[in-house]
C-alpha cells in the first residue's frame, strides 16, 4: 500500500486557533444557556445541595451483591478463617456508602421541594441504611429460593455457580430485592436508580414497587417488563420479552392515578411464557395457570387454567414448498 505525499503542516500537531469572530461564539452561547436553565425548556440542578450520586448507588448494588453471594464477586479468596472479617468490613462499608446516599437522597427532595420543616436528613440516612443491614438475612434466603427456583426451572443451568455468575435474571432480581426494602422504607430516588441500572445492564425491568413473592426465575429476561403496581405470587416462572404493564390511561388522568392498583396480580405457580402480554390493575393470573407466548390478556383468567393462541397456518413459497397431494 503506498500513501500519497501530505503537506508538511499535516505532519505536524498544530493548535487550533478561532478566529477573533469565532472566539464570540461559545461566550454567546453560554450566556444562551444560562438564560434557558431559569425557564421551562431547561431541567436543571444548580444547588449547593448535594444530589446522589448515580456511581455511588452502582458502588451499593455492587457491594449488596457481595454480602449477599460471599465469595463469587471478589477478587480475594474467602474461607472459614477470614469470612467474618471480610463481611464485617463489607457490610460497614455498605451501611457508610448507603447512609450517605440517604441522607442525600432526602436532603435533596427536603431543598427541591421546599419541605416546611426539615426532615433530619443525615439522621434518617444513618437509620434507613441500619434498617437495610438488617434486611441482609433475609434478603440472602429469598435469594437463595431464586437460585433454586433457576436451577429446578432450566435444565440448561449447568450449576448454581453458573446461575449466580451469569444469569441476567438473577441480577435483576437481586437488585429488585435490594431496592424494593428501600422502597419501603421510603427512602427517595434510590431504588428507581437501582433498578434501573439493572435494567440498562440486562434489558429486565422490575420496577422496585412491585411485589414478588419467592422462589421467583425469569429465564433468558431480555425485555421483560414488571410494572409498579404488579402482584407477584410464590414460585412463579416469567420468559423473555413478559411485559406485566398498565392499560394506557388518558393524558389528564395520569396525576390521580399514581399509586392506583394498575398492574395484574399474578398467582402462585404460574408460567408466563415468552412475549406475552398482560395488562391491568383488575386482570388477575390463577394460581398454576399456564400463559403461553404472544398471548395478549386484559382480563382475568380462572386456576389451572391454560390460554395459548390458536396455532396459525403456515404458508410455504418457493421452488421446494410443501405442496398438498
Amino acid at each position: 500500500m503506498t500513501y500519497a505525499l501530505r503537506p508538511e503542516e499535516c505532519r505536524t500537531d498544530l493548535p487550533l486557533d478561532l478566529k477573533k469572530d469565532e472566539t464570540q461564539v461559545v461566550p454567546d452561547v453560554v450566556r444562551q444557556l444560562v438564560q434557558t436553565c431559569a425557564s421551562k425548556h431547561c431541567f436543571e440542578h444548580v444547588s449547593p445541595i448535594p444530589i446522589p450520586s448515580r456511581e455511588a448507588v452502582v458502588q451499593v448494588i455492587l457491594t449488596g451483591r457481595r454480602v449477599l453471594f460471599p465469595g463469587y464477586f471478589t477478587e480475594n479468596r474467602i474461607d472459614q478463617v477470614n469470612l467474618e472479617y471480610y463481611l464485617g468490613q463489607e457490610v460497614t462499608s455498605l451501611a457508610q456508602q448507603l447512609g450517605t446516599q440517604v441522607a442525600w437522597a432526602v436532603r435533596h427532595d427536603c431543598y427541591r421541594y421546599e419541605a416546611v420543616e426539615c426532615t433530619h436528613c443525615n439522621e434518617q440516612g444513618r437509620e434507613k441504611a441500619l434498617r437495610f443491614i438488617e434486611a441482609l438475612p433475609e434478603l440472602r434466603r429469598k435469594l437463595a429460593l431464586d437460585v433454586r427456583a433457576a436451577y429446578e426451572g432450566d435444565p440448561a443451568s449447568g450449576s448454581l455457580d453458573q446461575i449466580i455468575f451469569s444469569y441476567p435474571g438473577l441480577f435483576a432480581v437481586t437488585v429488585y430485592r435490594m431496592a424494593h426494602v428501600l422502597r419501603h422504607l421510603d427512602v427517595p430516588l434510590l431504588p428507581r436508580i437501582m433498578t434501573e441500572y439493572a435494567h440498562s445492564a440486562t434489558g429486565i425491568d422490575i420496577h422496585p414497587g412491585a411485589h414478588i413473592g419467592e422462589s421467583f426465575f425469569i429465564d433468558h429476561g431480555t425485555g421483560v417488563v414488571i410494572g409498579e403496581t404488579a402482584i407477584i405470587g410464590d414460585r412463579v416462572r416469567l420468559y423473555q420479552g413478559v411485559t406485566l404493564g398498565a392499560l394506557s390511561i388518558p393524558r389528564g388522568a395520569v396525576q390521580s392515578l399514581r399509586g392506583a392498583k394498575r398492574h395484574p396480580t399474578i398467582e402462585d405457580d404460574v408460567v408466563i411464557y415468552a412475549g406475552a402480554t398482560i395488562l391491568g390493575g383488575e386482570t388477575v393470573i390463577g394460581a398454576r395457570s399456564v400463559i403461553g407466548g404472544n398471548v395478549w390478556l386484559t382480563e382475568s383468567v380462572p386456576a389451572d387454567t391454560k390460554v395459548v393462541l390458536k396455532t396459525p397456518e403456515l404458508v410455504f413459497i418457493g421452488h421446494s414448498a410443501k405442496t398438498e397431494g
